[in-house]
């Protein structure tokens, strides 16, 4: 397996906490601004199950508003024989006004487990959710059979978001628009109505992000953005601010770091841990924030919407909760809670130190 070296971690510098008042300041305007372009858009899409209560953001130029908490498609959506659980946490987020639905290709192994319980949750209420799936596939062929079967196990006729998944390296992205790669597959379903939008994502490094959306013009991206952000490879600093400027739909995830950045986390053991991510980062201690500081930094940053996965009904009320409480954050607040996460900062960003091949 090919190893992709990653580069010495810079120090923290000042700038990083400065320059977000100001990035965060002009991604807002910028959303302010879509918003009218956004609103004369009809969208075929209902919106039913958005409730009055939790707050919507446009999502980039689909014309679509989107709560701003979303149900990620992993935790206790992409264990094996898990229906029991994850069905009805699909459903009460229905009922709760949840209509962003994230799922994948890969999330639940060579069964789909998480396009398994999507499908089951979503039959007769397929009109409520905006369901985004991905192809990790990097060939047209290959993705466009991730596809056919994403949409018999969604037990629907098309996504309304259909995104390369996991993006993180230069040879992704020659891969992906190289001949018969991904990307003729993604135009190719769109073409076919098979798919509505087009997005891409990734955790890994901002700049191969940054290479593809200069290089097509995706609806959306999927990316890592959490309090860490800034200390390690930060995303936030040139890759936020690039999208806000092509008015994509952004949505942000990695919130709490895989609970990472949660101080009342309790970590694996260390066997799991090492695992679980080959060459991700091992810790021994909990972290530092609430959910809320974790949720309302990043929903304080220019995102469309969050995405996080849920193990239980409990969790996910809460989450909706801390998103209907939700008030955007001061320059010094957020330079705050950056400083509150700095000591289990590369731990949190685990992601960005895994094995890459």
């Amino acid at each position: 397996m090919k190893q992709n070296t990653p580069h010495p971690t810079p120090a923290p510098e000042r700038r990083t906490f400065l320059k977000l008042g100001g990035a965060t300041a002009a991604g807002l305007i910028a959303q302010a601004t879509l918003g009218e372009k956004a609103i004369a858009q009809p969208s075929t899409i209902e919106n039913a199950g958005a409730a009055p209560a939790m707050p919507t953001r446009n999502l980039g130029r689909t014309g679509y508003k989107t709560g701003i908490f979303s149900l990620g498609g992993q935790a206790a959506l992409e264990h094996a024989n898990n229906a029991d659980i994850a069905v009805p946490i699909i459903e009460r987020a229905l009922d709760l006004g949840v209509n962003y639905f994230d799922t994948s290709s890969i999330y639940g192994g060579p069964e789909r487990w998480s396009e398994q319980y999507y499908g089951q949750a979503l039959k007769g209420r397929r009109a409520q959710a905006f369901l985004a799936s991905k192809t990790k596939e990097r060939t047209r062929d290959g993705s466009l059979r991730m596809l056919e079967t994403s949409l018999k196990l969604l037990n629907t006729d098309h996504l309304d978001l259909w995104q390369l998944h996991d993006i993180g390296i230069p040879e992704d992205v020659d891969q992906v628009f190289g001949k018969g790669g991904a990307m003729e597959a993604l135009l190719q379903a769109r073409e076919q109505k098979m798919v509505r939008y087009l997005g891409i994502t990734g955790h890994f490094r901002p700049e191969p992000l940054m290479t593809a959306i200069n290089r097509y013009p995706f609806d959306t991206i999927l990316m890592a953005l959490n309090a860490a952000d800034g200390q390690h490879f930060s995303f936030m600093e040139s890759l936020l601010p690039l999208a806000v400027e092509k008015q994509m739909g952004i949505i942000g995830m990695k919130v709490p770091g895989r609970s990472r950045l949660l101080a009342n986390w309790t970590p694996p053991s260390l066997e799991r841990q090492q695992h679980s991510w080959e060459g991700a980062v091992i810790t021994n201690r909990p972290g530092t924030l609430t959910m809320r500081e974790a949720m309302s930094f990043t929903l304080t940053l220019p995102v469309s919407t969050v995405i996080v996965g849920c193990d239980s009904i409990a969790q996910l009320e809460e989450n909706v909760q801390l998103a209907r409480e939700f008030t955007p954050l001061s320059e010094r607040q957020m330079a705050s809670i950056q400083e509150k996460a700095e000591p289990v900062a590369k731990a949190a960003l685990f992601f960005r130190f895994v094995t890459r091949g």
